[in-house]
């Protein structure tokens, strides 16, 4: 797949910068579930924890948008 620039509102911003964005939004929402349900008291380091969890979450939204995303040739 082509990565292109994606308006928004009238500026061009790269592709990576919105999915870095929504990966932000999915991170909080699932540090938040696993807050509530207790998770975090039983990881030796939540900051590093969540960190990861974003690492995962970006990488795995930018091989998911590489491998079905429109396919420009």
């Amino acid at each position: 797949m082509k990565f292109t620039e994606i308006d928004v509102f009238g500026v061009y911003v790269a592709p990576i910068s919105v999915m870095m964005m929504v990966a932000w939004f999915v991170t909080v929402g699932l540090r938040w579930f696993a807050t509530r349900s207790g998770l975090l008291r039983h990881v030796w380091h939540p900051a590093l924890f969540v960190f990861a969890v974003y690492m995962i979450v970006l990488s795995s939204m930018v091989l998911a948008s590489a491998r079905w995303g429109p396919h420009v040739p």
